[in-house]
């Protein structure tokens, strides 16, 4: 064991799965410093690991309870974009199979967008069916934020193919054709409503990016449409457009 070097111990622990693994066995037999530095940090990401696997479970209860009792497509729906000054508010819907399992999926806004988009990727393969709905800011002023982020919920739902039996969703109640569920802070504690999340944020970041490309001066690419002081300070130098939510404090003074 001795005649092995540091970087080969930890290619043979990145093999090992569990602390009876004959491979972690035998890295753990050398006591040098930089072996045993090696471990530690294996031991933590297992540790993680677990911990990621655990949370997804738990995280699959409402699915698994909509399941046993005789539901097979359960979709979730989330929304995103209620508080910024400009831009659409985003809503996705999507089904995930019976057997969809993604360890680190959680609510959009504590991820990464690097992991986002990770996620994103994954969702979309194995996803029995998804769509993203967008509700201008034209629309939001005329129906007001509420109302739009239930209409783009609702639409994101009806557009699935096949449609769901049963829905899970973010907070507020939905009037659907099959049963649903509104689940207060859904997106932190149901796989597809996280994952719904996930598909809403990253369509609306992207949105604002092409915006900000029309609309140079306010940063949309950095602010995603929120009260920044660099956003704030553009409308008062160049006034709104029409992607600004008019009904909205400050702009609606």
């Amino acid at each position: 064991m001795e005649k092995r070097t540091i970087r080969e111990i930890g290619a043979i622990l990145a093999e090992a799965k569990d602390e009876q693994d004959p491979l972690f066995l035998e890295a753990a037999r050398d006591t040098r410093k930089g072996v045993q530095e090696l471990i530690r940090k294996w031991k933590k990401a297992k540790a993680e690991e677990l911990s990621l696997k655990d949370k997804f479970f738990e995280m699959t209860a409402y699915e698994r309870k909509a399941r046993k009792e005789g539901f097979r497509l359960v979709a979730g729906t989330d929304e995103v974009g209620r508080g910024p000054l400009a831009g659409p508010v985003t809503a996705a819907a999507v089904i995930l199979p019976e057997d969809f399992f993604l360890p680190g999926l959680d609510d959009s806004k504590k991820l990464t967008r690097k992991k986002r988009e990770e996620y994103e990727e994954i969702i979309k393969r194995e996803a029995i069916s998804y769509n993203i709905c967008f509700i201008s800011a034209q629309e939001i002023d005329e129906i007001n934020i509420l109302q739009a982020s239930i209409k783009a919920m609702k639409h994101a739902a009806a557009a699935l193919s096949p449609q769901p039996d049963y829905l899970l969703i973010d907070a507020v109640k939905l009037e659907m054709p099959y049963p649903s569920e509104a689940v207060i802070k859904g997106d932190s504690k149901s796989v597809t409503i996280a994952a719904a999340s996930i598909l809403a944020k990253n369509a609306r970041d992207r949105f604002m990016e092409e915006l900000a490309k029309k609309y140079p001066v306010y940063g949309f690419d950095r602010n995603a449409g929120y009260a920044t002081k660099e956003h704030m300070a553009a409308i008062e130098m160049y006034g709104v457009t029409p992607v600004h939510r008019k009904t909205f404090a400050p702009i609606k003074k």
